[in-house]
């Protein structure tokens, strides 16, 4: 139980522990479940749940508050890490209604069963007083989910944003501390989760835009009493142009592919362009994503197993094709024993982004000198890509 400001509290969960999300998405800091009481001169709210693992944590931290009696519980979207504790919460408040937008009513319905009668559904924009506080609710589709919202308390400037603008970081501040810590964070947060959705967030921060707000409180992460740092970032994320960056991911089973990717990477040096290069093997594919962010060209570089690419490199092109990143360009490099159809699988895997496939370098067997040739016409055409696109300082 922690104070946002006097009669506004953060009562959630911190998960130390988890290093897995969704059975998929890397936790290195491990992750919070942030839920928040507030408590009115007439009404009382819990903006929020906790992961059902961890709903003793909140019943603890409620009794700490003093929350003897809870009105309304603010579900701003259905996934269960924010859900998971309404059917508890309702049996210990049988008095509380869930307030939520239509959409998540029936998402709640069908993930947790819950009963229609419970429910107290609002437009986008509508009000609901608590007596001395207001709270305004805006729907903010697909961050990440299409039910997703956020919850905006009138008087006291705070943002209830859920998942948007949250971070995968487990910490015992409640505010944020060292900005670039959690900025990284949100970042890798961004990467894995929101940045499908650029075009729909980027229409969230204009409509956000004209909020008093002093502070966000995301369901994942510290809370924000610099607003300016998180909303900056986003903006950067969501609308700037990509940077002279080449994001090339590899991996390789008889050395032909690795040296094909060291001269390629030196080649690209030597152009002035940046490049973050990832062996598949070991990479994390967090760090991973967040090279994809700003990343002007995706470059996979695989050998060929049996007749199509290895399964790693099939995998990242599939969570490139998944994120959807505002790359321009992308293109593939390889070997092959007897069959050359790995880079036409690739490109295929990759057709749902909108970026120029740049002509493969795929070599049958080791790498030639013709070869080590190619990379570098490779390479300038990448260049001369970036520079036409305006991308190069």
């Amino acid at each position: 139980m922690r104070q946002l400001k006097p009669n506004i509290l953060e009562v959630g969960a911190i998960d130390w522990e988890r290093r897995l999300f969704d059975e998929l998405i890397p936790l290195p800091d491990g992750t919070t479940y942030n839920a928040y009481l507030i408590k009115g001169s007439e009404k009382t709210a819990l903006i929020d749940t906790v992961d059902f693992t961890k709903t003793e944590d909140l019943v603890s931290h409620l009794i700490d508050a003093g929350a003897g009696r809870i009105d309304y519980i603010v579900s701003n979207h259905a996934e269960q890490d924010h859900s998971g504790s309404i059917p508890d919460m309702l049996l210990l408040h049988p008095e509380a209604k869930v307030v939520t937008n239509p959409k998540c009513k029936q998402m709640l319905m069908d993930h947790l069963h819950i009963e229609e009668d419970r429910f107290l559904t609002v437009e986008d924009g509508q009000t609901l007083p608590l007596g001395d506080k207001t709270l305004q609710f805006f729907y903010t589709p697909w961050v990440h989910w299409p039910e997703t919202m956020c919850t905006y308390l009138q008087e006291d400037g705070i943002l209830f944003s859920c998942d948007f603008f949250g971070s995968h970081l487990a910490s015992s501040h409640l505010f944020v501390q060292e900005e670039a810590k959690v900025v990284q964070d949100a970042k890798r947060y961004y990467a894995e989760i929101m940045m499908p959705f650029r075009s729909a967030i980027s229409g969230h921060l204009k409509k956000l835009a004209p909020l008093n707000i002093e502070m966000i409180a995301p369901s994942h992460g510290p809370v924000y009493n610099r607003p300016a740092l998180i909303l900056d970032a986003y903006r950067q994320w969501v609308n700037d142009p990509p940077a002279n960056k080449v994001t090339l991911a590899y991996v390789s089973m008889h050395d032909s592919t690795r040296r094909m990717v060291d001269h390629f990477t030196e080649a690209l040096m030597e152009r002035g362009i940046e490049v973050e290069r990832f062996n598949l093997t070991h990479a994390d594919l967090g760090e991973l994503a967040m090279s994809l962010v700003d990343a002007a060209t995706v470059a996979i570089g695989s050998p060929t197993v049996l007749v199509g690419p290895h399964p790693l490199a099939a995998y990242a092109a599939t969570l490139v094709n998944a994120l959807r990143p505002k790359a321009r360009y992308l293109t593939v490099i390889g070997s092959y024993g007897w069959a050359g159809k790995m880079p036409d699988q690739l490109q295929q895997i990759l057709s749902g982004l909108k970026a120029e496939f740049l002509d493969p370098v795929v070599v049958k067997g080791l790498a030639r000198d013709e070869t080590y040739v190619a990379l570098d016409d490779l390479a300038d055409r990448i260049a001369a890509k970036h520079k036409e696109a305006g991308l190069v300082a």
